[in-house]
């Protein structure tokens, strides 16, 4: 039997199942504020910038804690770090019941925000119990618990028409102790998983001058980034666009992150399939064409004609921008994926190293990108232009992965017999 058939032992089934709930336990916490930051902006009363650093708050160390967290995955085993990663953050989650002022929203943030450093502790921690051939499943299966960002979407309102803002960090703090209980007795821990003692701290920060891992970086900051951005930022467009409550914002917005969480895990199957290169190239191109149409603003011009002046509206309906937002959401979906087998295929002896710098930079892209949304809507006053912002990112993702993929690929296939994916590419 080839090794590439061998059956996948019980044991490695079942540390997926549990990390993978722990992740979109911890997800769900992580974008918590994208809810409760809706009333809170009202009684806080926040411009749209200061509500942006609100939400983005988490995202910041939840981003700067993922390379040391993915270092000590290396070293010590992912079963331990994410136990501890877990229970470090449920006192955090239950004071945040008691914030009154907008620093103390920001303060408690910080460390809500290391739940979302679990990432880059549960995929190199999932990927090394599987072979190479189905590492990029697993990663995705792993990685579906962006998921989490959905859920969110969907418990926080019920919990806000059922006791106000407060009751969902309390909900929220038993589920994640919950959780740290189940994760422990369902995972297991294999010495042979962990790096060599010999292996230095400095050794593994090298990466960092990789500048294959710096374009992986770019990718994952606007497929993770982006994702993250738009999943917090998306329940008050609605219902400042639209009008709609808060609860029926929430449900379209989830329209968004639900295929963005869940459809990982088929991404990292098509990755697995196809090769990361394709993937990720379609991912760019179709995120694109969707931020192109999301970017254009509600716009009322007057023609003069032969009749006299006349008055045309161009812009998206709900129904429209949500349809394009469900499409960018498989898309970012795939593309999470993809940029992870990059790593698994590339770094197979570093991926919690690897991860962890390119979850730093998918995350602060999280980070930053919501400041940004509102301080472009402060000075512009239109919404879309947070979609103007993501489309010129994509522009430079594009454009960079042609020169240093697409390009180099196209002329080996002169040169040489073409494989599949060149053949695809040149196509």
């Amino acid at each position: 039997m080839s090794k590439r058939h061998a059956p996948i032992p019980r044991q490695a089934w079942s540390v997926l199942i549990v990390s993978t709930l722990a992740f979109t336990v911890c997800f769900m916490v992580w974008m918590m504020f994208g809810v409760i930051g809706i009333p809170l902006k009202k009684t806080l009363g926040l411009n749209a910038t200061e509500f942006g650093l609100l939400t983005a708050t988490p995202v910041l160390t939840g981003s700067l804690i993922r390379v040391p967290l993915g270092i000590w995955t290396d070293k010590y085993g992912g079963r331990i770090v994410m136990t501890l990663l877990m229970a470090v953050t449920v006192p955090a989650i239950w004071l945040m019941a008691y914030a009154t002022e907008y620093w103390h929203f920001l303060v408690i943030g910080l460390f809500v925000g290391l739940a979302g450093g679990s990432f880059s502790v549960g995929t190199p921690y999932v990927a090394r119990w599987f072979p190479k051939s189905r590492q990029g499943m697993a990663m995705g299966v792993y990685g579906a618990g962006n998921s989490g960002s959905a859920v969110n979407k969907f418990v926080a309102p019920a919990l806000l028409l059922a006791g106000g803002w407060t009751l969902v960090p309390q909900v929220y703090a038993a589920v994640m102790l919950g959780t740290v209980i189940l994760f422990w007795f369902g995972s297991s821990s294999d010495p042979a998983h962990k790096v060599p003692a010999h292996t230095k701290f400095s050794d593994q920060l090298k990466m960092l001058k990789d500048p294959q891992v710096l374009k992986y970086c770019q990718y994952y900051s606007i497929v993770f980034g982006g994702y993250v951005a738009l999943a917090l930022w998306m329940v008050q467009y609605y219902v400042g666009e639209f009008g709609l409550s808060i609860q029926t914002a929430a449900l379209l917005a989830a329209c968004f992150s639900l295929p963005g969480g869940v459809l990982r895990a088929f991404g990292g199957i098509l990755s697995d399939k196809f090769g990361a290169h394709q993937v990720t190239w379609w991912v760019l191109w179709v995120s694109w064409i969707c931020l192109f149409l999301l970017s254009y603003p509600q716009t009322d011009f007057t023609v003069l004609t032969v009749n006299g002046p006349k008055t045309f509206h161009i812009g998206l309906n709900v129904y429209l921008f949500t349809a394009l937002m469900f499409i960018l959401g498989i898309a970012f979906a795939f593309g999470k994926a993809s940029v992870f087998k990059y790593i698994g295929d590339d770094y197979p002896t570093n991926i919690g190293t690897v991860s962890g710098i390119v979850g730093l930079a998918g995350g602060l892209g999280g980070f930053v990108l919501p400041i940004m949304f509102g301080a472009l809507m402060d000075i512009t006053g239109i919404r879309s232009s947070a979609f103007m912002l993501m489309y010129g990112v994509v522009w430079v993702s594009l454009i960079w992965m042609y020169w240093t993929e697409v390009r180099k690929t196209e002329m080996m296939g002169e040169n040489a017999p073409a494989s599949p994916m060149s053949r695809s590419f040149a196509r």
